[in-house]
């Protein structure tokens, strides 16, 4: 009998061997998994994304990450084609503020008039990425909100489209209505692929405020890319993530910066505001220049150094 009971308990001792073994299998495999999509990560960032600028305090922005400070980011979107240097078609200071889970983006229209640091003459202030790259555009940004930028992110335009494709589709609200010959932009929530996103930033003709509607567009795409990124899931898309932005982004974060940034500051999207600079236009010597008055450059570094207090 006891031979009996003993035959009857193997079969049982059997299974629950073979069920922890296919666990234990299981649980190493998604945690290789998870093992190379990290050094896959930390890889793309400090080797293909990382530049640091002179004009950052690395040391600085350090201290103010490990202590949960406000943050401001200066994003540049770049229209870089092959043998041509580019200019920052898009230019918007980012500030985070973990005090009050608040997050405050400000475009700056590319054809402002301000002095170029490094050159010592006005121009556009989009043509200082042309001339000495993003650290130059950091510099001159610096000087004309009279702020103090602790990063910046540089993405090239004709990344955009794959960045989208890869998160399925953003949404944005659209406040006016019109169709570019192959796409119907109506007013209100609009689904984008790709190229559809790619239309809605480009257009300016048939805008009624010229390059000011532009450039809301543009900043309502990043809060798009930004709400979608947040919500997308899928452990199994993060290498495309990671291979797009490596081929298509460039920042003075590494991958360490960014572990902090994400885990101190992620919730401060939950309130987005934004604002665009206001100016008039005028044309210098044949070219046309946004003459932004002191009192809108002063009200905005308020804004900025209100988000950061």
């Amino acid at each position: 009998m006891n031979e009996k009971r003993a035959s009857r308990k193997r079969p049982k001792r059997r299974l629950l061997k073979i069920t922890i073994a296919v666990m234990v299998v299981l649980i190493a495999g998604i945690g290789l998994y998870v093992f190379s999509i990290y050094g896959n990560a930390k890889d793309t960032v400090n080797e293909k994304m990382h530049e640091p600028v002179d004009s950052i305090d690395r040391n600085t922005t350090q201290k103010k990450m490990e202590a949960s400070e406000p943050l401001n980011i200066l994003l540049l979107g770049v229209d870089e084609r092959k043998y041509d240097s580019g200019r920052s078609d898009a230019l918007m200071v980012l500030s985070l503020n973990p005090k009050d889970d608040s997050m405050q983006l400000v475009s700056i229209p590319r054809d402002t008039r301000t002095t170029i640091v490094g050159k010592g003459f006005e121009d556009k202030i989009n043509h200082a990425y042309a001339f000495g790259g993003s650290d130059m555009s950091v510099a001159t940004v610096e000087n004309f909100l009279n702020i103090e930028l602790d990063h910046y992110v540089r993405m090239n335009m004709e990344g955009l489209k794959e960045l989208v494709d890869k998160l399925g589709t953003i949404t944005v609200d659209n406040e006016i209505a019109w169709n570019d010959g192959k796409y119907d932009f109506n007013t209100g929530p609009v689904e984008m692929d790709g190229d559809k996103t790619m239309a809605y930033v480009r257009m300016r003709k048939q805008d009624p405020d010229g390059d000011f509607g532009r450039t809301e567009r543009q900043r309502k795409v990043i809060q798009g890319i930004i709400e979608r990124g947040a919500s997308v899931g899928s452990v199994t898309k993060i290498n495309d993530y990671i291979d797009v932005l490596g081929s298509n982004m460039t920042t003075n974060m590494d991958f360490d910066d960014m572990k902090k940034l994400f885990n101190g500051y992620r919730s401060t999207r939950k309130n987005i505001a934004s604002y665009q600079m206001k100016g008039s236009g005028t044309n210098i010597d044949g070219t046309y220049y946004l003459m932004v008055p002191d009192e809108e450059v002063a009200k905005v570094h308020g804004m900025i150094s209100k988000e950061k207090s």
